[in-house]
């Protein structure tokens, strides 16, 4: 009997302490709860869920069952779970309670992470919505930008005047002097309704480049001309065009400007979309594009030119174009699929003679010629500047200006720095016209370290061993003194020619031509002398122009026959005698007239080639040795050559 009150007893208190726990737990996953939601939240929840009661309820079941509404959120759960099931049931409660509390923070990190992007993308609109204001109310102006947008407005109005060479650049075709020749060959290839691409050749300064853009001007009012009244000029000097291997940049052509180029647009940036741009052959399309010193242009532009020339048309590629991308603006996709414009009249200028010039290129353009300017042309040049800066010359002042510069362009500076000259030292005189004198000319000179373009040569009187060569620098022809002298060999038979190398090697094979030409002539072997032929100044030669002077000038050493000095030669002589064709007659003849000499002797067969010989000066064509001797030592060498030559 006490066993069983004993164990009855224990029993009661285990089951106590069951309860106990049971309520424990509940208790603790009631604060759990009000802590995740909230306690009034809980209170108000609870109540809507109908289970606010069960949860004041101080029995066990009840309490969970009001439990198990507010976690499912079902009020339609009514079966209060028995005592031995509850502590089954608050384990799945802690599971499902477990399963919200992950759910949740996952979503309040999902929630977290789109109120970010949210609030980014509420910004960037914002900052959108404000530029756009900024736009419409006209800019993004304070009184610090307004005032220095004054400040520039105010430095645009204060100008100085306009430089000197905007008053006396030609204005129309009629003021280009000296090159009537050249400009009428320039018409002729832009008038017609098939205009030519071309290369303008000639020394600087004498108005290749003004020539071209009143060409294009004069074209444009021609009822034929291809030129319509818009029809650009597009100017570019031909040094300062370089190829870029990357392709990044390429003002001639064009180039593409991919999205992570450092130029593309922002707007194409974000779409990742390249953008194409067009060059100066675009630039010029239905006009002219000008490239002076074009020889200088690099090798690979000239062939993708050429290229362009062909196609009339420039194409563009990226490995980031996408055709089936709708963000691509209809003017880059047009230019990536149909190319750019550029159907142009390529104009080319350059001072380098037409074999420099890429062959492949001069195959594709006609040639017109810019013959170097004379004294006379410089003259007017001087004076017409002078009319132009209102301003009067003294007599002989444009003369002078024409001894020191074969340069349209520098004669127009040299005037316009006498002008300035004569200003200054005017300004406090009474005297309101501007007079430029010879004394003004000097002292814009003399501070400009000029020289003279070619000394007057010495061309009275007679001198043994020396005559007056031609040759030719470029465009500009000059006078070359040659000299020889002669001894008798130490040894007959075993003389000596020396010649200075600097002169060249064509010049040094003309001495021995002239032994064999001498021989026959007069009957002296030069291997009976020693000879020295010297070009003074060291004195470059191009080509075997000098033949028909050194052999004068070894025949006046070995005979000691005086050469007249007022006569100047050019040709190459032949073994047999025969005076040949040499190039760059007007050039030589116009070096000779700034020289002073008046009489030129020049191949026969360039009688063709010589241009209008000024007033006082005498161009003779010969043939052969023979024809030229007299000229040099008068009918009684002649005489005597001839006379040798018939004993022979």
């Amino acid at each position: 009997m006490k066993k069983t009150w004993t164990t009855r007893v224990s029993q009661n208190l285990q089951s106590l302490d069951q309860e106990d726990q049971l309520k424990r737990e509940i208790n603790a996953l009631y604060t759990m709860l009000s802590g995740m939601v909230g306690a009034d939240k809980l209170i108000l929840k609870a109540g809507k869920l109908e289970a606010l009661t069960l949860l004041r309820s101080r029995k066990p079941e009840e309490r969970v069952l009001g439990l198990q509404r507010v976690i499912y959120e079902n009020p339609a759960i009514v079966e209060t779970p028995a005592m031995e099931d509850i502590p089954a049931v608050l384990q799945e409660l802690y599971d499902e309670l477990a399963d919200q509390t992950a759910r949740r923070a996952v979503e309040d990190s999902i929630e977290r992470k789109v109120a970010e992007k949210m609030q980014e993308k509420h910004e960037e609109y914002i900052m959108e919505v404000k530029r756009q204001l900024v736009k419409e109310q006209g800019g993004p102006e304070s009184p610090q930008t307004l005032k220095k947008f004054a400040q520039l407005e105010k430095m645009k109005c204060q100008k100085l005047n306009r430089s000197a060479m905007d008053i006396l650049r030609p204005q129309s075709l009629d003021e280009i002097v000296g090159q009537e020749a050249g400009v009428q060959a320039l018409m002729a290839k832009l008038a017609s309704p098939y205009p030519q691409h071309m290369i303008i050749y000639g020394p600087p300064g004498v108005g290749k480049t003004t020539a071209a853009r009143l060409a294009l001007e004069a074209a444009k009012k021609l009822k034929q001309s291809a030129f319509h009244a818009e029809a650009p000029f597009v100017e570019v000097d031909g040094t300062t065009l370089r190829w870029d291997p990357r392709e990044t940049t390429n003002p001639l052509l064009g180039s593409v400007h991919d999205p992570i180029y450092q130029g593309a647009k922002r707007d194409l940036v974000d779409g990742s979309v390249p953008e194409p741009k067009p060059g100066l052959v675009t630039e010029a399309h239905s006009g002219i594009l000008f490239i002076d010193e074009i020889g200088e242009l690099d090798l690979h532009l000239q062939s993708k030119l050429l290229k362009v020339l062909e196609d009339k048309n420039v194409k563009f590629d990226s490995a980031y174009y996408d055709s089936s991308d709708s963000q691509v603006p209809q003017y880059i996709r047009k230019l990536f699929e149909e190319g750019a414009p550029a159907d142009f009249v390529l104009i080319g200028a350059t001072t380098c003679a037409p074999e420099e010039i890429n062959p492949a290129l001069r195959s594709r353009c006609t040639s017109v010629f810019f013959e170097p300017l004379t004294s006379a042309h410089i003259e007017e040049i001087a004076a017409g500047a002078a009319v132009k800066l209102e301003a009067k010359l003294e007599p002989g002042v444009a003369r002078t200006i024409s001894e020191y510069t074969t340069e349209g362009r520098q004669a127009v500076n040299l005037v316009s720095d006498a002008f300035g000259l004569a200003l200054y030292r005017q300004a406090e005189s009474d005297n309101e016209e501007i007079i430029i004198t010879r004394e003004i000319v000097m002292d814009s000179l003399r501070s400009g370290r000029h020289s003279p373009n070619a000394p007057q040569k010495n061309t009275e009187g007679e001198a043994c061993g020396r005559v007056f060569g031609l040759g030719v620098s470029g465009y500009h022809g000059g006078v070359l003194e040659i000299e020889a002298i002669s001894f008798p060999a130490r040894q007959p038979g075993k003389g000596t020619i020396r010649f200075n190398e600097t002169a060249g090697s064509m010049a040094r094979d003309s001495v021995f031509n002239a032994a064999a030409v001498i021989r026959r002539i007069t009957g002296e072997d030069l291997q009976d002398y020693d000879l020295h032929v010297n070009v003074i100044g060291g004195g470059r030669i191009d080509g075997p122009s000098a033949g028909l002077a050194v052999v004068i000038a070894l025949i006046s050493a070995i005979k000691d026959w005086p050469v007249r000095q007022n006569v100047a030669v050019t040709g190459e002589v032949s073994l047999q005698g025969y005076v040949r064709p040499v190039g760059g007659i007007p050039e030589k003849i116009y070096g000779a007239r700034l020289s002073g000499m008046p009489v030129v002797l020049v191949p026969q067969e360039n009688k063709d080639d010589v241009p209008k010989v000024p007033d006082g000066m005498q161009v003779i064509p010969v043939a052969t040795v023979e024809e030229a001797l007299p000229w040099f030592f008068g009918e009684t060498a002649a005489e005597l050559v001839q006379k040798r030559n018939k004993v022979s």
